[in-house]
């Protein structure tokens, strides 16, 4: 590089990765199966962005973007994962004992009001607020007219791309956050020499300073606030916050391209043929029990690491690696949903505004932009803007947006869940805010588990393992919390939890903040893991140690109640009011349906895990063997629903969001069609009463226990319900749908039901228990009669192809890479078949079960 900053460092072409194919395609070629063509995978846009959800989000499960793609200006917005308000708290409350007693009393005498107006002296403090980073700013002048534009996030690769022309010169953009070399990498170029000029900065809303070095670097310091977003606190009286450093680089290419600094805070580039930037971040973050003010980390330091590690490769290898990295995970699994070889696309081909948005409304991504009809004939679907695809689902029902769909909730899992990462929150890690709806903070009463509902059966366990480090730190605090607010064994954890892993009740309404099976529900997750993947030592070192606490805490929290039987006592059903036999609201009681789900889940896991580690005689294990007979049974009531609460209370809000109390069909297991067919009927009137209506992550919930319901019909109209436009500036609603990114919206902007969707889906093509493998459960045959779909994994291990031709089952491709699988038997319809699988070998079965041929793998 010479002193102007210019260096062929980006030359040299393409690396391309040769890969051994991934197992479910490796499998279904040995078995013949038709090679399908894959349709493209791309989330496109019309225009540049003009709100947050017009953008399109790239990461790698730590650093993270949304880029804008302004032609004027470029935006990318950052998010670092650990970037929050705040520090480690005291989650403790030596008051709570005598509270607790006085919200006992209270209840067993019936008066449920009483008892919760007393319950808010149960919480605590709100958790810390997720903070972004900043961004990277791109001027390239004003009143440029630009034709043929184009943006799109490219799933295959994990790449953003912008283009577009100018007169006769057409420029391009290319962004990646790169997994191995942890940097964003941005490349801008044009078609012709010497047409690349910019102006490059940095800017954060944080407090911080910036610099620019003679290398050609932007250096972005500052901190976070020590407290989160108070109204009218005094900053200054807050603890010092956390740390952070973003470095920005920029490398040219070209003869006679120039660099200059300006105010010394910018870059100016004339003249080049292309450049590159490269963006390396890191916080002062050591941990949830160090004080920010006590780490010996220096983000300045560490980012620096992080940036010469990533600058000294080229930018094509840097790119070979991101995409070798990015697509061992993500090819793991493909989809193909058809109507079949005469499938033409229903419906007008003009796009309608839906309902929600008006005719006059702003231009932008999440509104129609009119195109010819004749044109858009000749439109490959997946080339027209999402945008467009989703405002014409609802006549068109286009399968391959479906796909889309899926595909971009696993590509959203890769991108912001890693192992050494943090837990996905409320936003993954794509937040524009400093003081975002609920501070994006995880919330563990459906959010933060759905969150990863699909890292099992879509192939990608390792993206949980940030989830159980996360369960080891809320432990430790969570030990602390049982002991001086609860006077109980093991740990706990409520409704909302943050960085510094906050296990105390959140502040205010009980309806919300009192709910101490945050923690249990998250202990079902490591049982989940070791099922999926059968990985013993998993179990033993890791999953069985914090199961055997929660269930220690849940032993301390059940207490003796009426007709012999244990409960829990205070109980609410999350953020779910129900009508006291006085005629007054109220949230507290005794012994909900979702309390004793929870709970039969976490000691059924130990149980089964104790009789696999040989731990059976333990004490834990005899006291749960004496408790689980004395648990209250799930009970249905009048009106032919499962009751919500442990009375047949009168219900205030029968369309309620939350459907917590049926938590035992999905995604737990104490209800299924074949051994409690009374409480799955019950579950069904109950989904009938609810309505469909909801926010995003409630439709996928909605959809995934329609599908154990076998109920394709009701399954497929839950993806009617999600595939519905939102406006941007629409206000809170509960009504669910996707922004023009795909975005899934409460509103506003939530990720789980981007999650929750590709889980429910699956469970829709297969479902599995320990022994038990069924195969298109609950297929909407006459919606998708032909299709396939390849490398879902089941619970014992297995992994699954499925093909199906005119609604049926044509054929299915089994196969386990663990010894300790314990598939016994397989499922189709009224159909079943025995297996013994063997680790590595194939079995191909057709549509009447029949095994017709076995292979190694």
């Amino acid at each position: 590089m010479d002193g102007d900053g210019r260096s062929d460092w980006d030359a040299g072409g393409e690396w391309i990765w040769v890969r051994r194919p991934q197992e479910a395609e490796a499998a279904a070629a040995a078995a013949e199966w038709p090679v399908e063509e894959a349709r493209p995978l791309k989330v496109v846009f019309g225009s540049p962005a003009r709100h947050f959800t017009d953008s399109a989000p790239i990461g790698n499960g730590r650093l993270s973007a949304i880029v804008w793609g302004g032609v004027t200006s470029e935006k990318l917005q950052l998010n670092h994962d650990t970037l929050w308000t705040g520090g480690p708290g005291n989650y403790t409350n030596p008051q709570a004992p005598t509270v607790l007693s006085e919200v006992r009393s209270l209840v067993d005498k019936g008066l449920y009001p009483e008892a919760t107006a007393v319950a808010y002296g149960l919480s605590d403090d709100k958790a810390q607020y997720y903070q972004p980073l900043g961004d990277i700013d791109l001027a390239f002048g004003e009143h440029i007219k630009y034709t043929n534009y184009k943006r799109y996030l490219d799933l295959e690769s994990a790449t953003v791309n912008v283009t577009y022309s100018v007169g006769e010169v057409v420029y391009s953009r290319e962004h990646f956050s790169s997994n191995p070399h942890q940097v964003i990498a941005s490349k801008i170029s044009a078609n012709k020499p010497g047409a690349v000029s910019c102006t490059v900065s940095l800017a954060t809303p944080l407090d911080h300073r910036i610099r620019v070095t003679d290398a050609n670097e932007i250096i972005m310091e500052g901190s976070c606030p020590g407290e989160r977003p108070a109204g009218d606190d005094n900053a200054s009286d807050h603890p010092p916050g956390m740390k952070f450093c973003a470095i920005l680089y920029l490398l040219m290419s070209g003869a006679n391209g120039q660099v200059q600094v300006l105010n010394d805070k910018m870059l100016k580039l004339d003249g080049a043929d292309s450049a590159v930037l490269l963006l390396a971040a890191a916080t002062s973050f050591e941990g949830p029990f160090v004080k920010p003010s006590e780490s010996t980390l220096d983000p300045v330091t560490s980012a620096f690491t992080t940036l010469n590690m990533a600058r000294s490769m080229s930018y094509a290898q840097l790119k070979a690696y991101h995409m070798d990295d990015y697509q061992s995970l993500f090819q793991r699994v493909s989809l193909q949903l058809s109507r079949g070889s005469n499938d033409v696309l229903g419906g007008s081909t003009l796009a309608h505004l839906p309902e929600n948005i008006s005719q006059d409304a702003e231009v932008c991504d999440c509104t129609v932009q009119i195109v010819d009809g004749s044109r858009l004939k000749e439109l490959n679907n997946s080339e027209k803007p999402t945008v467009d695809r989703i405002i014409s689902f609802r006549h068109d029902e286009d399968p391959s947006l479906v796909e889309l769909l899926f595909q971009f909730g696993r590509y959203l899992l890769i991108s912001c869940s890693r192992p050494g990462t943090q837990v996905s929150n409320l936003q993954g890690i794509w937040n524009n805010e400093t003081n975002a709806p609920w501070g994006t903070a995880p919330h563990p009463n459906i959010n933060l588990q759905m969150n990863y509902w699909p890292s099992l059966p879509c192939n990608l366990s390792e993206c949980q393992d940030p989830l159980f480090d996360f369960i080891g730190s809320l432990s430790v605090n969570g030990a602390k919390t049982a002991k001086v607010n609860y006077e109980a064994n093991g740990w706990v954890s409520h409704q909302v939890t943050d960085l510094w892993a906050k296990t105390s009740p959140d502040y205010g309404d009980p309806s919300f903040a009192l709910w101490p099976m945050g923690g249990p529900w998250l202990a079902t997750h490591l049982w989940e893991h070791y099922s999926f993947t059968m990985d013993r030592e998993f179990l033993e070192r890791t999953a069985y140690p914090l199961l055997e606490g929660s269930a220690s805490f849940l032993l301390s929290w059940l207490i003796e109640g009426q007709e012999g039987y244990l409960e829990t006592n205070p109980s609410t059903s999350p953020e779910h009011y129900f009508t006291a036999p006085d005629g007054k609201d109220a949230s507290v009681s005794y012994s909900t349906t979702m309390d004793m789900s929870i709970i039969r889940e976490v000691f059924s896991a130990v149980l089964l895990s104790a009789d696999i580690l040989g731990k059976s005689s333990t004490d834990v294990v005899q006291r749960i063997k004496a408790a689980l007979p004395r648990l209250p049974p799930i009970k249905i009531g009048r009106d032919g629903t499962i009751m919500e609460w442990a009375q047949d209370f009168k219900d205030p809000e029968p369309h309620h969001r939350h459907v917590s109390h049926l938590f035992g069909l999905y995604p737990g297991h104490t209800m299924t069609l074949e051994q409690t067919p009374d409480l799955c009927k019950a579950v069904a009137n109950t989904l009938y009463k609810r309505g469909d209506e909801g926010p995003g992550w409630s439709t996928s919930w909605k959809m995934a226990l329609w599908a154990h319901l076998h109920n394709s019909e009701h399954a497929y109209k839950m993806i009617l319900q999600l595939i519905t436009l939102r406006d941007p500036n629409d206000k809170p609603d509960n009504r669910g749908g996707l922004y023009s990114n795909l975005f899934t919206a409460l509103p506003p902007f939530q990720i789980d039901a981007n999650f929750g969707f590709p889980a429910a889906l699956c469970e829709m093509l297969v479902q599995s228990t320990g022994g038990d493998l069924y195969l298109l459960p609950a297929l909407p045959r006459d919606k998708w009669p032909h299709g396939s779909v390849k490398g879902l994994r089941a619970r014992g291990g297995m992994t699954v192809n499925i093909c199906w031709e005119e609604g049926t089952l044509h054929e299915a491709l089994v196969w386990s890479g663990s010894s300790g699988n314990s598939l016994a038997r397989i499922h189709y319809g009224d159909r079943s078949a025995m297996i013994s699988a063997s680790p590595g070998q194939v079995y191909r079965f057709n549509s009447e079960l029949k095994c017709l041929k076995t292979w190694l793998l």
